[in-house]
């Protein structure tokens, strides 16, 4: 084996850099090996046509934690973001339109165009969701109670629990609404119009292979409402420079305190010894050696494809094959001459700036669903499209524009035996198709584009089933569950292994808080500060 080290870390993307971090700042000598020519994992930002870059997997900014944004100095070094003028812009099928944030007001004028009652309730509704959304906000900097550890994790419980018994009865009803109902129960008790339930009930589909009739996707919706941006809770923006632009910033703050990044570096297998996690042994057959051994891979990859089944406990092994993994994700970038020119509001403006949502009614996001789940992908999928070119000229050649399609309802697996790669060029053209009934003239103006299927969000990020949570955010498979109760607390099954990935709680999307959490246990383990109830 080579040199060992105090810490190896599999994945430079953002969880990995973010955990690696903390512990080289604590003293650790630590090594990351990435599989890829580049750190970022899925936030990347890449060349996919002469002149246009773009973010390639993650594309938008609320998540990232504002102290993970601050203990790394990231802005020192160039970090910066750029709000949404309003966050959503939703086309319609009568040739309307709906406009979704730059403030109470101007949403609830907006409502008003179809609902007088849906504006007036829209108050409460914000007020609902913000308290379960400050509880997720408190929670997610958490190491979750990890069962088994005794008075441990009742103390721990205990002290979580706190600003549940907090709440009022009826924002403790909010709460089991959120966790428990689909996105559609909820927002029926809540909206009128379809429009409007629309406008909420996109994000419950978001990473999420799952009808809006599904119980628990209102918790999804939810999962995307609590960060925010430049100090504005629950805002979006865009990052200058593109998502690959944080994780170049956080790979030089950590080379700074010490951190060696391999790249090209991928892992064959985690090396395990006497019951203990001693090492890795890359595709080309080096081996290092490590006191510990952290993954910022998912829990499918990690188990299944990178150890020994006879190193794992029989019933974790059993466990880890029921994990749910596949968000049904399908991801464009394109390269465009000119904005597109949507049949509802034609000219430039801040709808371009927004997230724009081709998807009208919570009952078309179930058909997409349903047609996903018989055929491999729907012929309406659920389109979502940034332009961040309009805040960012430095993306595109003067009067071009790059846009990111985030799409919704695509098999991680298609049925009957099919492949992905047969298929993925007639899936994209129908992603075009579907741009172009809202905006005609896109086709034309498109000079350039990548296309990810499942398979292909899974061959170049590792990301199984295509599934950028690295998991379903199920409640079977959050907090303390996530990946697996009993190993809900950073730490895997075997000694000396631990997960930073998004395969653990909070969860998916661009946070750090995994990368956080898990470096705060891992100190606490090697006894560099005690616990705050010892």
């Amino acid at each position: 084996m080579t040199k060992a080290y105090d810490a190896l870390i599999i994945g430079a993307g953002h969880n990995g850099l973010v955990c690696a971090f903390y512990l080289a700042k604590a003293g650790l000598k630590v090594r990351i090996v990435e599989a890829r020519d580049v750190v970022g994992g899925a936030a990347v930002t890449e060349e996919f046509a002469p002149g246009f870059r773009n973010s390639v997997a993650s594309y938008t900014v609320s998540l990232l934690q504002p102290k993970v944004i601050a203990d790394m100095k990231l802005a020192d070094h160039g970090y910066r973001v750029i709000e949404r003028p309003i966050s959503n812009f939703l086309p319609q099928e009568d040739g309307g339109y709906l406009k979704l944030g730059g403030g109470l007001e101007r949403t609830q004028a907006e409502f008003r165009k179809f609902s007088a009652r849906d504006a007036e309730v829209l108050p409460q509704y914000y007020d609902a969701l913000e308290n379960v959304a400050e509880l997720l906000r408190d929670l997610a900097l958490r190491v979750p109670p990890n069962v088994g550890e005794g008075m441990r994790t009742l103390l721990d419980g205990a002290r979580q629990g706190r600003r549940f018994a907090g709440l009022s009865l009826e924002q403790q009803r909010d709460v089991l609404d959120l966790f428990t109902k689909s996105a559609r129960t909820m927002l029926d008790s809540w909206f009128e119009s379809e429009a409007v339930k629309a406008a909420f009930g996109f994000d419950a589909v978001v990473g999420n292979y799952a009808s809006p009739d599904t119980p628990g996707s209102a918790y999804v919706l939810l999962h995307h409402v609590f960060g925010e941006v430049n100090g504005k809770k629950g805002a979006w923006g865009h990052s200058v420079g593109g998502m690959g632009k944080i994780t170049e910033i956080m790979a030089k703050v950590c080379r700074d305190h010490g951190v060696e990044i391999s790249l090209e570096s991928p892992v064959a297998k985690v090396l395990v010894d006497g019951g203990k996690a001693v090492g890795v042994k890359l595709v080309g057959g080096e081996e290092i050696a490590a006191a510990r051994v952290i993954a910022n891979v998912g829990p499918k990859l990690l188990y299944e494809r990178m150890m020994d089944a006879g190193d794992l406990p029989a019933d974790y092994e059993r466990r880890i094959k029921g994990f749910k993994a596949g968000s049904g994700t399908f991801r464009m970038n394109v390269a465009l001459s000119e904005l597109p020119k949507f049949t509802c509001l034609p000219e430039p403006g801040e709808h371009h700036q927004s997230g724009i949502i081709l998807a009208p009614t919570l009952d078309y996001m179930d058909r997409a669903f349903l047609d996903a789940k018989r055929d491999g992908w729907s012929k309406e999928p659920i389109v979502e499209m940034l332009i961040p070119s309009t805040v960012d000229d430095s993306l595109a050649p003067e009067g071009c524009h790059v846009a990111s399609l985030f799409c919704q309802q695509f098999a991680p697996e298609l049925p009957g035996g099919r492949d992905w790669d047969d298929e993925e060029e007639a899936a994209a053209d129908c992603i075009i198709d579907t741009v172009e009934k809202h905006a005609p003239g896109f086709r034309a103006s498109i000079v350039g584009q990548t296309r990810l299927s499942p398979k292909g969000l899974e061959r170049k990020f590792g990301l199984v089933g295509g599934d950028i949570m690295h998991g379903n955010m199920s409640l079977d498979q959050l907090w303390s569950a996530r990946p697996v109760l009993g190993n809900g607390g950073y730490r895997g099954p075997v000694k000396g292994l631990y997960m930073c990935g998004a395969g653990t709680h909070p969860g998916g999307g661009v946070t750090g808080a995994p990368g956080h959490n898990a470096a705060q246990v891992i100190l606490r383990d090697r006894g560099l500060f005690a616990p705050r109830w010892r």
